[in-house]
């Protein structure tokens, strides 16, 4: 008998898309929701992402691309922004639009300010200022470890 797989909730991340990209979005429609953090560790991401997926599934407002973006807003919180196919009635919806330069990162969260660094040096070397960051978290940690690899994406709002 073979062993058991670990489920696959979500999809595996090709990066060439994302790499070094500049990106234009005008009102492109999310799900808002709101994680709980400690020091930007978050504490309810599983039960938030679980939450919103779960109202994403049963409107029929999943996206051919899924796209889940954490604006890192506060140590204590972070906005999170799950992309969508249509507009949910009566949820906390959202849309953002601008341009944002991409830069595709792998490797375990406790770099991210390794990452943070790589960007700012990146949006200034394309001659750009960044106005804000948003981190694009490809996939779950156990997604992660069954792909091999942790892909983040960093788009940079210039």
């Amino acid at each position: 008998m073979l062993p058991l797989q670990p489920a696959v909730c979500c999809p595996q991340f090709e990066p060439a898309p994302w790499a070094d990209k500049l990106v234009t979005w005008d009102k492109k429609l999310f799900l808002q929701d709101r994680v709980l953090s400690f020091c930007h560790i978050p504490l309810n991401f599983g039960a938030v992402m679980k939450r919103s997926m779960t109202l994403i599934d049963a409107a029929g407002a999943k996206p051919d691309e899924q796209v889940i973006l954490s604006d890192e807003c506060s140590p204590w919180g972070a906005d999170v922004y799950i992309a969508l196919s249509k507009d949910i009635p009566g949820a906390r919806t959202t849309t953002l639009s601008g341009t944002f330069l991409t830069k595709v990162f792998e490797g375990p969260y406790r770099n991210v300010r390794t990452w943070i660094a790589e960007m700012k040096t990146f949006v200034q070397a394309q001659g750009k200022q960044w106005q804000k960051l948003y981190f694009f978290y490809t996939t779950c940690p156990k997604c992660a470890r069954k792909y091999g690899r942790n892909y983040v994406v960093i788009l940079a709002q210039v």
